[in-house]
Formats: C-alpha cells, structure tokens, sequence
C-alpha cells in the first residue's frame, strides 16, 4: 500500500511539472459496479453516447455535452451530424435499426438503455454541432424507452461549443467563443449537473483537489496499438477511494483537440470533474485520443485523416465503431473493468493497523447541519468523515469532531470515521452512527419546462423558462426540456434534486 502511495505521489509530481511523464499500470479499486457512469463533449459526447448504447449493462448514466445521436455517421457523412444540421427522422429510423439488429449481439440488449440516467447539454450558440443534433439525440433515448423523468436536457443561453463550468481557469476562452481549449465560465457547472444527475445529491466540492490524487497511467496494454489513442491517460482518485472505500466510478472522455497532448492537463483539470470526484468518493477515469494524421476509409464520410485528436465516431478505425467491437470503445471498456477489479483489501485497498474510531456520535442538528465526534485514536495524524458512504471533508480532521454542513431538511443521515496515519493512509471504518436533520423536508418537482409554469412554478419570458424566487434559466420554454426544481421557501424554487 505504502509503494502504490508512493507511486502516486511521483507520478503527480510529473503531472506538476508538464515536463516528462511516468506512466504507471492502472490501478485496481474498490468500485461498486452499479455506479459506473460516462459524459464527454463533442467527439467525445458522442462516443460516450455509443458507450451507453453498446455497454448498456456497464453504464447506468450517460453525459452527452454537445453532438449527436447514435450510429449519425455511421450512415452519413459526418457534416449532417453537426454545424447544427436537422436530422430527419428517416435517418433516425436507419440508426435505429442498428440499435434494434445489434441488441444482445453486437452490443448490449437495448433494454438496459431504459434503465439509464441520461443527461445531456447544449448551447444555444453552438454552431459546431448545435442544439438540432442534440435534439436528435433526446428523441432516439425517448425512442428507445428512457422514462422522461431519467431524461435532463439543458439549452443554454450565449453558449457556445464548450464545456460550461461556473469558475474561471487559466487559458480558458469565452463562453461565447468556440475556441481552444474550450473550456469556459458560463456561470454554470455542467460536471456537477451530470454527476449529480446520476448519483443525486453531492457534497460540496473540494476547489482544491490534491495533486497527489492524479495519476498518469499506461494505456498501452489496453488499445492494441490503435493509432487513434495516446500511450497514456489520466486516472484521478480520491484518498478515501485510494484508501479501500468503495466508490463510484466516471469516465470523462475528451473532445477533439482537448487531448492532453494538446491542451495539457486542462481538460482533467479544469472541468470540474475532479472537485466534485474528491467529496463523494467518485474515482473518475480520464482516457486519451490523440492526432492522426494518417489518411482511413470511415463508414460514410471517405477517406479522412484525424488531425485533431477526435474519438472515434466516423469510423476511421473500423465500421464496428460504435459496436462493443469498435477497437476504441473495447479499449475503454477495458480500462473500466481493470479499475473496478479492486476490492477493499487488494492494490490500492485495505487500510493500515490503524483501529476503527469508537464512541462516533452525533449532536447539534440544524436544519442543514449536523456535529460528529469520536473518541481519539492512538497514531491518527488525521481523520476522514463519511456521510453515507461519501468523503465530506476535503481536508483532513486534526481534532475528533467535524460539523458536517449543506444536509437537507428533515432528513436521516448515517456517518462513519476513520483514522489517517501520517503518511496518509486511512485505517478502519468505525461503526455507524446516524442523525436527523431538524425542519421539513424540501420537496422537488421533476416536469416539463412548460408544466412547471402552469403549475405555477416557474415563469417565461423571452422563450426561456426561470424558475421562481430564484430566478435561475430553466432553459427553453417547451414541452421537451424537463427540469428538477426543489421547493426551498414560499413560493422559492431552485434547480436540483431532493435526497
């Protein structure tokens, strides 16, 4: 455990430093298999989206940011997949007979697809692919049995091709603007709609995630030498998850020229990803395309090179592209299943001889709050705090209480400790103790944007929904756009989810 720790640490060091990378295998973790989830934007939005179809049984949510339905340029070229162009429902007819004809072979049985939390998100601005694709995309998980309650889709005002976050990064360009590296601060955080989305409400994120937890490692024995894909990834992993706690696990896919040969670490970065990951036990997974400038025969668009390190959707490296054969959709796969091998007692699992905290006990609730504490533990340099199975503090407790804070209304909790030794390795959980929230519970309403101002919930103006007392941009007014709102107050709503 010691030397995996260690190994961590050089491997950040390189990450620090730009400079020469030290790749190392994959890791093993403790992940709970039903909570594997895929997002990415453009290139990677859409092989993310072929993710979902083909590993239907591996993924139980899927983040579309900005492109286009499943099997598009499979059939055509790939310009009526994008610059906003319609996609006819004839052409979603002949990619639905792929979905139909591969299911239980090819790929996944389609019925899995139901079962997903699908969230997807585009800009209003975004002329590089544009909200008519994505449109497309909506209609054919509708099609193909995703209830409208597991469907979020989000069009947002003065947004371009990006990936929207809600703080500012060095490099980062205009919302407005689709340019490198397409990252932007649109006053909105797609990274915690999508994993909030999938796995509900989360712990405040940490804006400082440690440079210990990001790991360089070898993607070599995964992708057989495709030409599309670099020698090395990124793998971030949170010190509760390092430490043997049993966590979730999310692929965040790139798009094209946001390699880390092209833009460096931003994309792993500055998304936001990482901050939310380290609060909530969420090990996140962060594979690499890379430029091809090499010339390849695709499915329906001739022969292309690929100069900007897209993931594969066109089919450059085989017509199985969007299947489970597709050599970079197996090769995803695999990294996936090699992460979620671990368990809490092997590679990079189990605890040091550090007993479990006792007498862990709660006192103090609030309506939002809640005070732990715990009886010390001989050689503890720290400890970490668990609500419900999740990390909650982004650094660690030197004393032997925490005020755990953002808890919902009127509602029951369950927390755990443990001890870290001071080289940073955690000991045994304690046992659980549990507390209750004072007040009443918040109570959430998941309907149609246009539902939710009959209801009175919400009003319009200008086309755009906003949702009462907090005024917040629903997105547009329709019938199709469906949103969360939690009732906080008279009359006061705000866009989320309830425990």
């Amino acid at each position: 455990m010691r030397f995996r720790l260690l190994r961590i640490v050089a491997a950040a060091a390189a990450f620090a430093l730009g400079g020469a990378h030290a790749a190392v295998p994959l890791s093993k973790l403790n992940v709970d298999k039903t909570k594997i989830s895929v997002s990415g934007l453009s290139s990677g939005g859409f092989m993310a989206n072929q993710l979902g179809y083909a590993y239907a049984g591996t993924f139980m949510g899927v983040g579309v940011f900005a492109a286009g339905p499943y099997m598009c340029a499979g059939h055509s070229n790939y310009t009526a997949c994008m610059y906003n162009a319609t996609v006819s429902s004839a052409m979603l007819s002949t990619m639905q007979a792929d979905i139909d004809n591969w299911s239980g072979s090819a790929n996944d049985a389609k019925s899995a697809v139901a079962r997903q939390k699908i969230y997807m998100f585009v800009g209003n601005n975004d002329t590089t692919v544009g909200p008519n694709p994505m449109n497309a995309v909506q209609a054919q998980y509708a099609s193909n049995g995703v209830p409208a309650a597991n469907l979020s889709y989000v069009k947002y005002a003065s947004t371009a091709h990006v990936f929207p976050t809600d703080f500012d990064s060095t490099g980062n360009n205009a919302c407005s603007s689709s340019i490198s590296p397409y990252i932007s601060n649109c006053g909105y955080d797609g990274a915690k709609a999508a994993l909030s989305w999938f796995y509900g409400t989360l712990n405040a994120r940490n804006n400082a995630p440690a440079a210990s937890n990001y790991v360089e490692f070898d993607q070599t024995p995964y992708t057989a030498g495709n030409a599309g894909m670099a020698t090395s990834g990124w793998l971030y992993v949170p010190a509760s998850c390092a430490g043997g706690a049993v966590c979730k696990l999310h692929v965040a896919l790139h798009g094209c020229q946001q390699g880390y040969a092209t833009i460096g670490d931003k994309f792993v970065r500055n998304t936001g990803y990482t901050r939310w990951a380290d609060t909530n036990n969420i090990v996140v997974l962060f594979p690499q395309a890379k430029v091809d400038n090499s010339s390849h025969p695709t499915s329906a668009s001739g022969n292309l090179a690929n100069p900007n390190g897209c993931w594969d959707w066109i089919g450059w490296y085989g017509n199985t592209f969007a299947q489970k054969a597709g050599v970079q959709m197996a090769a995803i796969k695999k990294m996936v299943d090699q992460v979620a091998s671990g368990s809490g007692s092997s590679d990079g699992g189990g605890t040091t001889g550090l007993p479990a905290p006792t007498g862990v006990r709660t006192s103090g609730a609030t309506t939002s709050s809640m005070v732990l504490g715990w009886t010390a533990v001989t050689g503890a340099a720290s400890y970490n705090v668990f609500r419900n199975g999740n990390k909650v503090n982004a650094l660690g407790v030197t004393g032997t209480s925490f005020t755990d804070t953002g808890l919902a209304a009127a509602t029951t909790y369950s927390w755990t400790v443990a001890a870290v030794d001071a080289n940073g390795v955690q000991g045994a959980l304690s046992a659980a103790a549990s507390g209750t929230t004072t007040g009443t519970a918040a109570t959430c309403f998941t309907a149609s944007n246009y539902a939710h101002t009959t209801a009175g919930r919400a009003t319009t103006s200008g086309g755009y929904t906003y949702a009462n007392g907090s005024n917040q941009n629903m997105g547009l007014w329709n019938t199709f756009t469906t949103t969360t709102l939690k009732q906080t107050g008279p009359n006061y709503y705000v866009i989320g989810t309830c425990p």
